[in-house]
């Protein structure tokens, strides 16, 4: 089924950081209509930063909207996927940039989803030491969290985002109708990011994900306006208070101390960021019911829901002879571990969450559990 939003009135969500506040424009055909770009930074030229899968079905269409705004519209396509969120791609952008003599005005403009709003935020907070960027998130995963909050990078070999910038971006613009052209499983991984609002901030919320699972699988037109809206309202909650993660933002990391670790041990790629988070969540839930935080009811819900998104529960063996050590080597590179203790998100009662650290033997546990469930 495809989505047909254009009865969906547009709505923004505004991200409030002092002088580098920005609005998130949620709504159907944003992408074509030149209002959508009205007031951004001045400039002579603009670069759309896209991959091969999203280039030919959205960039024509964007640097038709930008023509009226800027004399020079130049496009760079990467390579798409996980596997290619490195220094050789961030450096396809830095060459394009250089080669067609892009100044300190040039607004970038990054169309596609998670990995290249990254690259494409890293390489604005790097060119020239920083230049404007737009963010055009073509994915539910990007229009709900990876496009929002100015956290933007590249993987490392041994650990995922490791290297990058918190740089805002100038407008954030989710046009749900990209959602159309959106394969089942991206679909699905976004709906990880959508879940995990719940447990952290509202429980409502997450009633609201159960009620109306069917729909969003569906790509009913209300039901994806509706939790994209709302997710972007909860993370321009969080990062308007902790804009560089020092507390409060690390709870938006809800199950991804065990994700990235599942990404970076299975070689990025191999499982799409949100199954990965998905099964994170699951993890973590498990995690913070040995904490004594959530009951087992909470657990099997979760649980429960995260599958019904198309996610997997179950999670990889990433080393047959030494699984448990790998997976804490690899999460003791996460960026919230202190002095090699790592530390996790987790629920202390629904709606509400914390950073702890946990015992190894307890993790070990829970990741015994997650692997033979």
């Amino acid at each position: 089924m495809t989505l047909q939003a254009k009865s969906i009135p547009a709505q923004t969500v505004d991200i409030d950081l002092d002088h580098r506040s920005y609005g998130i424009h949620i709504g159907a055909g944003l992408l074509d209509a030149p209002d959508s770009y009205r007031d951004l930074p001045a400039a002579h030229s603009a670069m759309i930063v896209t991959n091969n899968t999203v280039a030919p079905l959205y960039g024509g269409r964007l640097q038709r909207a930008l023509e009226s705004r800027f004399r020079q519209i130049h496009t760079v396509t990467l390579p798409d996927g996980e596997s290619h969120k490195t220094w050789e791609s961030l450096n396809l952008i830095f060459d394009a940039l250089l080669s067609r003599g892009c100044d300190r005005k040039t607004v970038l403009f990054a169309l596609g989803g998670g990995v290249v709003g990254d690259m494409t935020g890293f390489a604005a907070a790097s060119y020239m030491r920083g230049v404007p960027f737009v963010q055009v998130p073509t994915t539910l995963l990007a229009q709900v969290d990876s496009s929002v909050g100015g956290k933007t990078a590249i993987n490392h070999p041994l650990g995922k985002n490791m290297i990058g910038a918190f740089y805002q971006p100038e407008r954030v613009i989710c046009d749900l109708d990209t959602l159309n052209t959106l394969p089942v499983r991206e679909l699905s991984a976004g709906l990880a990011e959508v879940i995990k609002y719940g447990p952290i901030a509202d429980m409502a919320f997450l009633d609201w994900i159960e009620e109306h699972m069917g729909q969003l699988m569906a790509r009913d037109p209300g039901a994806l306006a509706h939790a994209v809206k709302r997710s972007c309202e909860i993370k321009a909650w969080v990062v308007g208070q902790d804009e560089r993660e020092s507390g409060l933002r690390a709870i938006l990391n809800f199950g991804h101390t065990f994700g990235h670790a599942i990404e970076a041990g299975m070689g990025y790629g191999a499982w799409l960021h949100g199954e990965a988070v998905g099964c994170g969540l699951v993890m973590a839930a498990r995690l913070s019911h040995a904490l004594g935080g959530v009951d087992a009811a909470f657990v099997e819900r979760l649980t429960r829901l995260v599958q019904a998104a198309g996610l997997p529960i179950v999670a990889p063996v990433l080393d047959a002879h030494d699984n448990v050590g790998r997976y804490l080597a690899l999460m003791r590179v996460d960026k919230k571990s202190e002095a090699g203790e790592i530390k996790f998100v987790v629920i202390d009662r629904p709606g509400n969450a914390v950073v702890r650290t946990a015992p190894d033997a307890l993790v070990a546990e829970v990741i015994e559990a997650s692997v033979h469930v």
